[in-house]
């Protein structure tokens, strides 16, 4: 995974708009698809995007859906409890509850892409997934099929410079129930040691593999408060250490790690706070780190870099815009964003992107600008921090 001392290069976190034909289909024809992710690697190349991948068109743009066809196992079951309820057990949703309804109502909690299907759809919050034997890794064809179809994208862009997303064994778990392990440390570890096998095939693929995580911390306020702090911490030490079971044979320099609170349209007023799971996080064997610092619940905890040693060789890769709002950011302020990280760390260990994934929650023109505006902001912050230097 590259550095770089003459530029801030630029990435993303991973969805991308799609065209209303392959968004939430896995069942689009594969000239098609080829097609949507030529088109999609090509947009970021024009946006100024340097570390790309194929917009997960290929997963059906779900980042974690996508799982129940690459995992054995499992069967599906009628849900026990709906997605809105498991929301709803939030601290968050309960102090907000009459914007959460109306927003749900709406239709404008998650999905603002123009090309998403309606909520409340089978598909996604209808059913469970019920683990009935030993976990096993079935998804070698539809991975390989991803990764030839974002190779055959990449046109004079490096391998290396391109990713393809997985998701972590602590996100996986959750809406899985198991009937099958003796523990939760075992049925965990068995997850992830099945995932093991896809992160491993895309290192072998010569791509980056980023791991998104976006329940590691967005379930703080479900269940996290009630164990408090230290026994919500080691909540999370178990999953990162089966993570690095997971991660056990990929080089570290191949591994970005991705953390988000969720990232619907809410106050997220309960947020777990980066400063209390940070050092837990630095442990994962991952080289970028790619987490919100945009939106306005997270941007003052750039701060705590200050207290907090980066571990060599790691780098940060924080959201310097943000899918919480529909205003595009000014260049300046991404700029300066990125300067404020570059000032901590170093600029050779930033790495400028989004809070999140831009797909799902954005209308496309403002994704799309948005991305510019990334690229635009990264090219200021390079000349005053390379007059600086």
């Amino acid at each position: 995974m590259r550095r770089s001392s003459e530029k801030i290069l630029v990435t993303h976190v991973g969805a991308l708009p799609a065209p209303p034909d392959i968004w939430g289909r896995t069942d689009v024809p594969e000239a098609r698809l080829a097609e949507a992710v030529r088109d999609v690697v090509a947009k970021q190349k024009e946006c100024g995007v340097d570390f790309v991948n194929e917009g997960e068109l290929t997963k059906g743009g779900n980042w974690v859906e996508f799982v129940a066809t690459r995992l054995g196992g499992f069967e599906p079951e009628p849900r026990a409890q709906t997605t809105a309820e498991l929301m709803f057990a939030s601290a968050d949703w309960q102090e907000y509850d009459e914007f959460y309804c109306d927003a749900i109502e709406g239709g404008t909690l998650f999905e603002e892409s123009g090309t998403a299907p309606k909520q409340g759809t089978e598909s996604d919050v209808g059913r469970d997934w019920a683990c009935t034997g030993p976990i096993t890794y079935v998804g070698q064809e539809l991975l390989e099929r991803e990764i030839a179809l974002l190779k055959g994208a990449l046109g004079d862009t490096p391998v290396a410079d391109a990713f393809l997303t997985s998701t972590a064994p602590s996100s996986i778990e959750v809406g899985r129930i198991n009937r099958h392990y003796a523990s939760e440390e075992e049925f965990v570890f068995a997850i992830a040691e099945a995932m093991g096998t896809e992160y491993e095939t895309i290192a072998a693929a010569g791509l980056q593999v980023q791991v998104d995580d976006a329940w590691l911390a967005g379930l703080w306020d479900r269940i996290g408060i009630g164990m408090g702090i230290e026994g919500y911490r080691k909540y999370c030490e178990l999953r990162v250490e089966a993570l690095n079971h997971a991660l056990r044979n990929v080089p570290e320099e191949q591994v970005r790690y991705h953390l988000c609170w969720g990232s619907w349209h809410g106050p997220h007023s309960h947020d777990l706070p980066l400063r209390d799971v940070v050092d837990i996080l630095l442990r994962i064997n991952a080289r970028m780190y790619l987490f919100e610092a945009a939106n306005v619940r997270h941007e003052h905890e750039a701060a705590i870099r200050e207290d907090v040693k980066l571990p060599e060789g790691k780098i940060l890769a924080p959201g310097v815009v943000s899918h919480a709002t529909r205003l595009v950011e000014h260049p300046e302020l991404v700029a300066s964003r990125i300067a404020r990280f570059a000032k901590l760390v170093g600029a050779e260990n930033v790495i400028a992107s989004t809070d999140c994934g831009l797909g799902l929650r954005c209308h496309p023109q403002i994704a799309w600008g948005k991305l510019r505006a990334l690229s635009e902001g990264a090219a200021i912050a390079s000349k005053e921090l390379l007059a600086a230097a």
